[in-house]
């Protein structure tokens, strides 16, 4: 990720604006939503390596002086889903990103919930986002790109 925010801050204009969208280091929760209610069924288990080491990277370039923070929030953002074959799919996506280990147990557990509710709840995942604002600074050494 330093090699992307070098390559941001080459192509940038001067003094341009890098929003950072991520979603932030944190087990995203499961729940079923039902006539404005919302039950909880379970927590995601991810592995979180990347987004520490994606952390780590606007750290050190923000500390090499090629950005500086203008801001940051963290915000919940629901995933809202109709079906369990609609969970699954969006589970396979982290699966097949190597962010997540095998979450059968959840996928049964939201299963059984819902078959509770006669399939008339949505299934609901909710978990944050980071947003970071980076101003590009103009840099006269610049360090090689790791």
């Amino acid at each position: 990720m330093v090699h992307a925010l070098h390559e941001a801050q080459r192509v940038l204009r001067p003094e341009g604006l890098l929003v950072d969208l991520r979603p932030a280091a944190a087990h995203r929760r499961v729940g079923l939503s039902q006539a404005g209610r919302y039950r909880p069924v379970g927590v995601m288990r991810e592995k979180f390596d990347n987004d520490r080491a994606a952390d780590r990277a606007v750290t050190k370039v923000e500390r090499e002086g090629w950005f500086k923070g203008e801001g940051r929030t963290q915000f919940a953002c629901d995933r809202i889903m109709d079906s369990i074959e609609e969970f699954q799919e969006w589970l396979a996506d982290f699966t097949n990103l190597g962010k997540l280990p095998s979450h059968d147990w959840l996928v049964q557990r939201v299963d059984r919930a819902l078959d509770a509710t006669g399939g008339a709840a949505r299934i609901v995942v909710t978990g944050p986002l980071v947003l970071r604002l980076l101003r590009k600074q103009e840099v006269t050494a610049r360090p090689a790109a790791a």
